[in-house]
């Protein structure tokens, strides 16, 4: 019961809340620092590899239940596959030829399907201002995300663009070079990530299962980066390491470990929609440390960005406070007759 109610408190403690975004925003930032002297591959391994050990470590001390049975280990196994080798190789060989806050940014394509996806499976509450916070968010991550210049031309002429990039060809290879399309990726393999470990906490403990996962995620991304990589470390200095460091056991570790028991334990679209905060994380520090500057459109999607986060998170206690908003005002309106019984010319006004 007790740890029931601690459990409760952590799960509503604004900085428990805040820290998982806080970590990956920045990390995307040192990660970008760290690409230029190493390999995409190499460094989502390594994130993936020595986080997973650090997790299934904390969970042997507080006797954490290993998985046990067939249909646990084959939930893992998928979980692996698609939140750990596929979103985090997606992410570390999309952020080769993306900024670190447009990274950011596109990642945040994540907690849409997340809504759809647990709407339709777990039939979860949305409700108008959800859907309202939902899009508030889509557009505040194109104002982050999309140049200037394509989005001041879509304001002054959105039938030439349309029509412009309904003529444009992109072959599949310059499709997969494309950062902001591996990005877009590896939002979709977390948003269904997000969703399995609800799976896969049927079946096995979420905790131990992220390490798992982060190890058997890892394992193959280890793989191929020694098959068709090289110089993964040689050009790698002290700084670097360090960033790994702070990547691997802050970026990774504690960020899946917060994020996961969350959405194990809540509401995942709430969960999922925190994410938005991810790029302004990102934006501020990669301005600070990468010279990355805010454009004014920019600026207004990281308010817009928060505005969403509000309403999402707020949705239901919005949609209970407007409901009784009327009531309210009319029990404070109608004046009252002696006997405490409103006049009937109040009650048909």
């Amino acid at each position: 019961m007790l740890l029931n109610i601690k459990r409760d408190a952590l799960v509503k403690s604004p900085l428990f809340l805040l820290a998982p975004f806080f970590f990956l925003g920045t990390a995307m930032v040192v990660m970008k620092v760290i690409l230029p002297h190493t390999t995409p591959l190499f460094l989502a391994a390594f994130r993936l590899l020595p986080a997973g050990v650090l997790i299934l470590l904390l969970g042997a001390v507080f006797k954490l239940p290993q998985p046990k049975t067939l249909k646990a280990w084959l939930w893992i196994a998928l979980f692996s596959l698609v939140d750990g080798a596929m979103f985090q190789g997606f992410l570390t060989t999309g952020l080769v030829n993306t900024g670190a806050g447009l990274g950011a940014v596109l990642i945040d394509a994540q907690p849409l399907v997340v809504a759809l996806l647990s709407r339709a499976l777990f039939a979860e509450f949305i409700g108008l201002w959800g859907w309202l916070g939902l899009a508030i968010g889509l557009v505040g991550i194109c104002l982050c995300g999309l140049p200037a210049e394509w989005i001041s031309a879509v304001l002054s002429s959105p039938a030439t663009v349309l029509s412009e990039s309904m003529n444009a060809s992109v072959n599949g290879v310059e499709l997969l070079q494309s950062g902001e399309f591996l990005m877009l990726l590896a939002a979709l393999a977390m948003s269904f990530g997000t969703v399995i470990v609800r799976y896969v906490k049927q079946h096995a403990d979420p905790i131990v299962a992220t390490g798992w996962h982060m190890i058997l995620g890892g394992l193959p991304l280890m793989a191929l980066s020694v098959w068709g990589e090289t110089d993964q470390i040689v050009n790698l200095q002290s700084m670097d390491w360090l960033g790994l460091g702070y990547a691997t056991v802050l970026g990774t570790a504690v960020t899946y470990g917060i994020f996961f028991f969350l959405a194990a334990s809540g509401n995942i679209t709430s969960v999922s929609a925190l994410i938005f905060l991810t790029p302004v994380f990102a934006l501020l520090f990669s301005s600070l440390f990468l010279s990355e500057r805010l454009s004014e459109f920019q600026w207004i999607g990281v308010v817009l960005t928060l505005v969403s986060v509000y309403l999402v998170i707020q949705r239901e206690q919005i949609a209970t406070w407007l409901s009784a908003m009327p009531v309210a005002e009319a029990e404070a309106i109608a004046p009252l007759e002696p006997d405490g019984e409103a006049s009937p010319q109040s009650s048909d006004a």
